[in-house]
């Protein structure tokens, strides 16, 4: 038996608890019992010395040891092993011919015999007298408030402690077997609500990294074990999804950084081969240094978004004029904008300022702008508005380009992803600008929101709070 498990330690508990509550029972029915067996022959005893006490004043005569059995008999149902009965005058001293000649000699304390001359019975027990205690009734014999004989009854304690053994003897026989059996069943009862627990661990080993698909059963109870399972599938579909979501991106960085070696390895081949001019080795070293520049610049992105994913992106907070980094990516861009025929044009732009990352706000925002330019048709439009609303600054690019279906609207922050319109256009992009500006608006406390028709153009809107935000 493994201590460790749950089902043991159930069982023990629930074990202990039982004994507990049973041996609390036990006593209180013992003290009950006891008492209750006391209360019974005291209220028998007083019986008995009331019938001695009209018998005396009825008739002063001396009393017959049949009728003393008798009155015994009447209020105990039985005719007691050891009674005892004896009269006394007002002195205390004892009547030979009004006592039982098979009784010993009742003893009289002085408490009994002051109680008595005022009138008052008086219990007591005494040892002594036989193998078992003796239970004494003391009461006065009264005429006109005078107090003319006391009447002494008692009776053996021996049914008393006999019967209290007896139930201790029960108790002592049936608590060990009702603790047995409750303790097996307790323990087919745990076995049996955690079966589910059992299945739910060997699922849980066959799953893997490669088997994520799988999944634990769920009962359909609804209980806290069906809780659990669905708890756990839900993981499961979010580990999953993760895994993959890793796998993908781990494949499009790759392929992403194939392209460029591929092209490198490519070209610094060919002018090996033979002998160049140097105005020839300088083209091929030139563009050489292009696809060198674009696996930085590829690089340098995957490490931004793996440390903004892992909450350690480093951020140069200071107090940021963004109308000016507007203005700057304006002027920075507008070529760009005028090479893809695509008017670029500045519209309201509020004087605000954050507290911010600067260089981090101008790529987030050129990332958007660049996006835009890219998807964006010859004689389209692009507008670049700032302006404040409710604590946050909010800036606005608009355009007039393709637009994004609505069930990809959450997948183009997604790295790498690259929607179907913008696939079928060809234009040149990792699929990694968007994303980007989300994280860098996240570091910021901020968000990234885009409204879009497909063939009416898209609308990105990135909110930062104004107040100064502490970045950890």
């Amino acid at each position: 038996m493994n201590v460790r498990s749950i089902r043991t330690r159930l069982t023990i508990w629930y074990t202990s608890l039982l004994t507990i509550t049973l041996l609390i029972l036990g006593g209180a029915a013992f003290g009950l019992l006891s008492y209750s067996l006391s209360h019974e022959m005291d209220t028998a005893l007083d019986s008995v010395a009331r019938a001695m006490v009209q018998r005396d004043q009825s008739r002063p005569s001396t009393l017959l040891p049949a009728e003393i059995d008798k009155a015994f008999r009447r209020y105990f149902g039985f005719s007691p092993w050891d009674h005892y009965f004896q009269m006394r005058d007002p002195s205390g001293n004892r009547d030979e011919h009004m006592s039982l000649p098979s009784s010993g000699k009742l003893p009289l304390s002085s408490k009994a015999l002051d109680n008595a001359m005022r009138g008052l019975s008086s219990f007591e027990t005494v040892e002594g007298l036989g193998e078992y205690p003796v239970r004494i009734l003391t009461m006065p014999v009264m005429d006109s408030s005078r107090v003319i004989n006391l009447i002494q009854v008692g009776m053996s304690l021996k049914s008393i402690d006999e019967t209290r053994l007896r139930f201790l003897l029960i108790i002592a026989g049936v608590l060990p077997l009702g603790l047995v059996l409750a303790a097996s069943g307790g323990w087919l009862l745990a076995h049996r609500a955690l079966k589910p627990v059992d299945r739910m661990t060997a699922a849980a080993r066959r799953i893997s990294a490669e088997h994520l698909s799988q999944r634990v059963d769920e009962t359909g109870t609804g209980d806290e074990l069906d809780n659990l399972a669905k708890t756990l599938n839900q993981m499961l579909t979010r580990l999953d999804a993760a895994f993959s979501q890793v796998r993908r991106f781990s494949a499009d960085a790759s392929h992403e950084l194939q392209t460029p070696l591929t092209i490198l390895k490519g070209e610094l081949e060919v002018a090996l081969r033979s002998t160049r001019t140097p105005q020839e080795y300088r083209i091929t070293l030139e563009s050489a240094l292009e696809e060198v520049d674009r696996i930085a610049h590829l690089v340098d992105a995957l490490l931004l978004l793996a440390r903004a994913e892992a909450g350690v992106l480093k951020m140069d907070m200071q107090e940021v004029d963004l109308a000016q980094v507007l203005e700057e990516i304006y002027l920075r861009l507008k070529p760009l904008a005028d090479s893809h025929n695509v008017e670029l044009r500045l519209g309201s732009i509020e004087p605000l300022c954050i507290n911010g990352d600067r260089e981090r706000l101008q790529r987030m925002t050129s990332n958007v702008v660049d996006n835009a330019i890219k998807y964006t048709g010859a004689q389209g439009n692009i507008t670049l508005e700032l302006h404040s609303e409710n604590g946050l600054a909010s800036i606005l690019v608009s355009d007039t380009g393709i637009g994004i279906p609505v069930e990809e609207r959450e997948q183009i922050f997604q790295a790498f992803y690259r929607s179907s319109q913008a696939r079928s256009l060809a234009a040149q992009g990792t699929g990694l600008g968007l994303s980007i500006a989300q994280s860098i608006a996240l570091a910021h406390g901020g968000t990234i929101q885009v409204e879009s028709a497909p063939g009416r153009g898209s609308s990105f809107r990135i909110q930062i709070p104004i107040s100064p935000i502490r970045i950890f």
